[in-house]
Formats: C-alpha cells, structure tokens, sequence
C-alpha cells in the first residue's frame, strides 16, 4: 500500500499515517496473516521545494520546515483508513477471471453477491 499526501508531516507523523492504513485492510478482511505481505509507504509532497541556491554542497544551509500539529491528524488517519478500504474494494470489483501457470484460475468475483455483502 502506497499512502500518498500533501499535507505537511514530519517522518514520525507519516509513521502514524501507514499504521492506519492497517485498518482499511482490516475493514475488507484483512488480519495481517504470516504470509500477507502487507507492506506499508507513506510520504508527503509537502515541504519537498527547497530554492537551488540552497543547494550548494559547499555552503551550509538549513530550510523552515511545516508540520501539521499532532491534534489535527485524526481526519488523515481516518481518510487513510477510508482510502485504503476503497482501494482494495475497487481493486476487487475491478478484478477480471484469470488463468495462470498450469490452468490456475483466479475467478472475478461476482458482483452481484458483492453488493449484497456490502448492503
């Protein structure tokens, strides 16, 4: 999972942020078995433009940086969740029958017994 934002965060909060997504995999199912390989990235566009004066190797330097305030985090960590869940969801919906190595096959699921599952 790929937990993508502009909001100014700092590597601990952004730490915060993937931990959430968590609980979107857990909301369509998802407990974090031995073999899932749920894996989590989060990073923020924000604070990324530093002027290129300011790169020079030769000069020291140090840049202002934002960062959200740590009580204003819980709506990014519930959009995350939310993000998460759907994306999975969208993924399965999307989801055509396959077939692999030796005739494995991987049905579609079907939609109709989706939507009643969600109702």
């Amino acid at each position: 999972m790929i937990v993508a934002t502009d909001a100014p965060l700092l590597p601990m909060q952004l730490d915060r942020v993937a931990q959430r997504a968590v609980m979107g995999i857990a909301r369509v199912g998802g407990v974090g078995e031995h073999s899932s390989g749920d894996l989590i990235l989060s990073f923020s566009t924000a604070n990324a433009s530093l002027p290129a004066e300011n790169l020079d190797p030769e000069k020291p330097y140090s840049a202002n940086v934002e960062m959200l305030i740590n009580a204003h985090l819980s709506p990014i960590f519930e959009a995350t969740a939310d993000a998460t869940e759907e994306a999975i969801l969208d993924a399965m919906i999307a989801a055509e029958t396959m077939v692999g190595v030796n005739g494995a096959e991987a049905l579609a699921l079907p939609l109709d017994v989706v939507r009643a599952s969600l109702r």
